[in-house]
């Protein structure tokens, strides 16, 4: 459990920082025998900080917790 609060804090705090993430995704937009034309579509996903919040908090608590049951 302890491992699992660490990774959650980590990633809420990383959500705090960054806000978000992006990809990018390639579609063919033609395809005519020789001839072909890619399109590269940039795509976001924010992340609202209420989501690293609770995750800071919830990592915390699984890291304090699981230290006390491992005695």
């Amino acid at each position: 459990m302890k491992i699992l609060g660490v990774i959650l804090v980590i990633a809420g705090v990383a959500a705090l920082i960054y806000g978000g993430f992006t990809f990018t995704t390639k579609k063919k937009a033609v395809d005519m025998g020789p001839i072909q034309i890619d399109k590269t579509e940039h795509h976001s996903v924010p992340l609202p900080p209420l989501l690293g919040v609770v995750a800071i908090v919830g990592g915390g608590a699984l890291f304090y917790f699981g230290a006390k049951e491992g005695k």
